[in-house]
């Protein structure tokens, strides 16, 4: 995305009312930037590869919406999540329910609709085993692998390490023997899945987990005398570069890598499944806040804006591992020039740490300028944090029409007090 974008989108929310003092605060996605995104993943992979769009990267109605269009599944992690997807309209069959926490009412939901299912432990098969019934749909299920890989780093987003709370530890003892014979003497498991994980882990590192469960499922074919395992989901996690507009890595390095390292997934003996989030909306996505005041205290320059941890809450609470680009824009949305001036730039929620950016140097911002936050299209204002009773921003998506202006299509309204207040009660 490009400066100029960013620069006539703001104009436009300017002028249109999109941003004012009512709505100081909104979001916004380049529709054609995503197609794009979803475009350059299938051309990176085969076409027996089946893409699963993460739906906690954004969860929105229109965001999910725009994913089926182009042709991808959902993967879901949650009763609310799946509720979402089914809504709007993806087939169960293009659904890939992952929960580790699963009920045993919604167990029974997925089961009886014939949406894929990642079993996370060998208590919850147990569990499903209860509860099949031969009027089920016919559905991918088999075991979420840790394959014990080790961490990247950032290790709360890491989910194969020795210890993660997330599927079965393949390398602890006893446990491959034990998978084998669950798949050898139980047909209707087909599948594997296992996810490395998200943000901070490197592609080599991913490879190696993956590399990992696909000799698993050669073993469980080889040991069971037939074709077992007919699914492998190689999760999502590729990485999204934060420092600079530049898209790196890609999804074809990645796939580069894979194939060398893991040659059967390329090879059609497999249906293969992706689960893509971060990937593919962060980078076409930002957040236009108004500065309302600037200060100097302690010889410090502030900028008071009204994004902080409502829409950001990585970065306030994690700014070493989630740091995001700010660029700052005058009242009619160009950037603004001038000498560099190191400045904090914080958010409205009422507690000292409420800081998006630290210490950045940017041309001195004024009150009536507007900040950006950068590459904020997924886990971001997709999904806000309730502090202050703020009320959830307006999200946009954005056109580029020929002649240059911005087109504006409202995902979400902005929430009104009524409604948060009735989200807390």
């Amino acid at each position: 995305m490009d400066q100029g974008f960013r620069e006539r989108t703001i104009r436009v929310a300017v002028e249109t009312g999109a941003l004012d003092d009512e709505r100081p605060v909104a979001a916004f996605m380049d529709t054609t930037g995503v197609e794009r995104t979803i475009e350059r993943l299938k051309q990176s992979f085969p076409t027996h590869f089946e893409h699963m769009f993460a739906a906690k990267a954004n969860t929105m109605q229109r965001a999910l919406q725009l994913v089926r269009d182009e042709g991808m599944g959902c993967e879901v992690a949650s009763p609310g999540e799946l509720e979402q997807a089914v809504r709007c309209g993806f087939d169960a069959r293009d659904i890939v329910f992952d929960e580790p926490a699963k009920t045993p009412s919604v167990l029974k939901k997925v089961m009886a609709s014939g949406i894929g299912l990642n079993i996370d432990s060998f208590q919850e098969f147990e569990r499903v085993k209860r509860f099949r019934t031969e009027d089920d749909p016919p559905a991918d299920t088999g075991f979420r692998i840790n394959p014990q890989v080790g961490a990247g780093t950032i290790g709360a987003m890491s989910t194969a390490t020795p210890s993660s709370k997330f599927g079965v530890a393949l390398d602890d003892k006893g446990n491959r023997e034990a998978l084998v014979e669950c798949y050898r003497t139980h047909g209707w498991l087909n599948s594997l899945h296992t996810h490395i994980g998200s943000q901070g882990c490197s592609l080599d590192l991913m490879v190696e987990g993956v590399k990992k469960v696909v000799e698993l499922a050669d073993e469980i074919n080889h040991q069971s005398g037939c074709r077992r395992i007919e699914v492998i989901d190689i999760g999502g996690g590729l990485p999204v570069n934060f420092e600079s507009d530049d898209v790196t890595p890609t999804f074809a390095d990645y796939a580069q890598l894979l194939q060398g390292q893991a040659p059967s997934l390329f090879d059609g003996r497999y249906r293969v499944k992706t689960e893509f989030g971060r990937s593919v909306f962060a980078k076409n996505g930002f957040i236009v806040s108004r500065v309302e005041y600037t200060k100097v205290s302690g010889g410090r320059h502030i900028a008071i804006t009204h994004s902080g941890a409502q829409v950001a809450t990585r970065t306030v609470f994690m700014p070493d591992h989630w740091k995001i680009r700010i660029s700052a824009h005058g009242p009619d949305g160009r950037t603004k020039s001038g000498p560099a001036v190191e400045q904090d730039i914080a958010g409205p929620l009422c507690f000292a740490g409420d800081l998006v950016g630290i210490g950045r140097s940017l041309p001195l911002i004024e009150p009536g300028d507007h900040v950006v936050l950068h590459d904020t299209g997924a886990y971001y204002f997709s999904n806000p944090f309730v502090y202050n009773a703020l009320p959830t921003p307006a999200v946009y998506g954005v056109v580029m029409n020929p002649d240059g202006l911005a087109s504006l299509d409202c995902w979400r309204q902005q929430q009104t007090l009524d409604d948060m207040l009735a989200v807390i009660g």
